[in-house]
């Protein structure tokens, strides 16, 4: 099992600095999430960043762009699938509370499928994950999701689930999801000032 860090977009400012380099209870969101992928994979993940500095991030990371630029978070999942042999577990690197345990599960649980995603809780989360019902940026891809990609992707489709019709797809049940954490927190994105401020908060409350 591969690994792959999605550092996403064009590295757009945050704060001053890309998302996944802000630092959380005195580390780097970034250095998190390599962390908790390295623990399951047994090697360093790929970074598939598109910013011009993102070489500099991590140095000890093989760090690639998006092979078909400009599409959106399934292009980073393209990018991560096509630029290796075998599956690939993917996580987005502005997710802080992902933890080993849960991505342990979801590769242990991904035998046999195209694809294997959590389920997200339905209620609260943001930019729409609810109504999707699963995560995608913290899920394992199967090497047939790369031609399944490419043909959505001819289409015009962004969306990050959008190649699924007709692929062997399984779920991580929410309920085992809820097992590792609270999914609101488990799939947190700090893409807002707001959202660092939830994340900052969800921190102290752990201690």
């Amino acid at each position: 099992m591969r690994g792959a860090v999605l550092a996403g977009g064009a590295a757009r400012r945050y704060g001053g600095r890309p998302k996944g380099l802000i630092e959380l209870g005195g580390r780097r969101i970034l250095d998190r999430v390599v962390d908790a992928i390295s623990a399951v994979t047994g090697g360093p993940p790929l970074l598939v960043a598109n910013a011009p500095e993102s070489t500099t991030w991590r140095p000890d990371l093989r760090t690639i762009p998006d092979v078909r630029p400009d599409c959106g978070s399934v292009g980073g999942i393209y990018t991560a699938v096509v630029s290796g042999a075998g599956p690939v577990l993917c996580v987005a690197w502005d997710m802080p509370f992902v933890t080993a345990d849960l991505l342990r599960a979801l590769v242990e649980g991904s035998a046999g499928c195209d694809a294997f995603l959590p389920e997200s809780d339905p209620k609260g989360l943001p930019t729409g994950r609810g109504r999707r019902g699963v995560e995608p940026l913290c899920a394992v891809y199967g090497p047939a999701c790369g031609p399944a990609i490419a043909r959505q992707l001819d289409r015009g489709d962004l969306r990050a689930i959008g190649f699924h019709a007709g692929m062997n797809v399984g779920t991580l049940p929410l309920e085992r999801v809820r097992d590792f954490g609270d999914p609101d927190e488990l799939f947190l994105n700090v893409n807002a000032p707001e959202d660092l401020q939830r994340a900052e908060a969800a921190w102290r409350r752990r201690g």
